[in-house]
């Protein structure tokens, strides 16, 4: 167990869980409300919940239990390999698998599946998530790029956020769009409410550009091509979401009454970026998986 202990310093430090989010280093405020429901937040010697107002001279202390990383495991599961070579392996990846290990999801992860493919693997990010220098969601389909080694990782790290590789999504969505083509420019962040869901607020969010272009019309849908130039959590379903036309399928974001989908209509298509060893742009694409497809030809 750690310990936290301090004074508050000031008249009105706002709501209690948000007061330690930003107080407890490393700590989120969904990490900070699990503690308070389980009591181990008390304000003046008494538990307190979440939406305690904090006052000048209350003392809060709080108890951390130390959690153990765990550790990922190889497992032997089919990968879709597009390109491999000393440095970098691009993966085609199905519908229903989640990238790297989470809460829920401690097998059956691409990283399992990498961990017994690869020989080697970037330990630049944590033990979770060797190799992983981007994600795209679980139920979407399609390219990502993994690095061998540390070096590749930060020359591909950079290029994200440099802007500067492609990622050309295809997704059907609800509704016909008029347009053909458009940019949508709003930033995300957290939904106030729901926790779990991504938002267009104004507040607490971050830069996001999506670019698209229509690919087809059909009655009652429209597939598109959306070409991300930043990177946030959801951000082609929230921004198709925000414009009134959400992805077929979304089980987050999506419409009641949508088609009858075995996933959600959203695949990484096309993936480009400068190898760094090579020095040159290649660029990967992976077809519709037969899911979608089948549903593009019944339209």
């Amino acid at each position: 167990m750690e310990k936290f202990e301090m004074v508050v310093q000031r008249e009105d430090g706002g709501r209690l869980d948000s007061f330690l989010a930003d107080n407890m280093p490393g700590h989120s405020r969904s990490s900070v409300q699990k503690l308070i429901e389980r009591d181990l937040v008390n304000v003046n010697d008494r538990p307190a919940k979440s939406n305690y107002r904090v006052k000048k001279g209350d003392r809060i202390k709080a108890v951390i239990p130390r959690l153990q990383r765990p550790t990922v495991e190889a497992a032997a599961i089919p990968l879709d390999v597009v390109y491999e070579d000393h440095s970098l392996i691009v993966i085609n990846k199905p519908a229903g698998m989640v990238v790297h290990p989470a809460p829920g999801h401690r097998t059956g992860t691409l990283v399992n599946a990498l961990l017994h493919h690869c020989d080697s693997l970037s330990q630049f990010n944590d033990k979770l998530r060797p190799g992983i220098v981007h994600r795209i969601d679980k139920d979407t389909t399609g390219l990502l790029v993994v690095a061998k080694n540390e070096r590749v990782h930060r020359h591909l790290a950079r290029q994200l956020k440099d802007h500067s590789i492609t990622r050309k999504y295809i997704a059907l969505v609800k509704g016909e769009i008029e347009e053909d083509g458009g940019t949508i420019e709003a930033p995300i962040g957290r939904h106030p409410v729901d926790r779990k869901r991504m938002a267009v607020v104004a507040r607490n969010s971050r830069s996001a550009v999506t670019h698209f272009k229509v690919i087809n019309r059909f009655r009652g849908y429209t597939l598109v091509e959306a070409r991300l130039e930043t990177g946030r959590t959801h951000q082609i379903r929230v921004h198709m979401h925000y414009i009134g036309r959400p992805v077929v399928g979304d089980p987050k974001y999506g419409r009641p009454g949508d088609l009858e989908v075995e996933s959600l209509m959203l695949h990484a298509a096309v993936l480009g970026f400068i190898h760094p060893e090579k020095g040159e742009y290649v660029e990967f694409r992976a077809p519709l998986p037969g899911h979608f497809q089948r549903v593009i030809d019944s339209l």
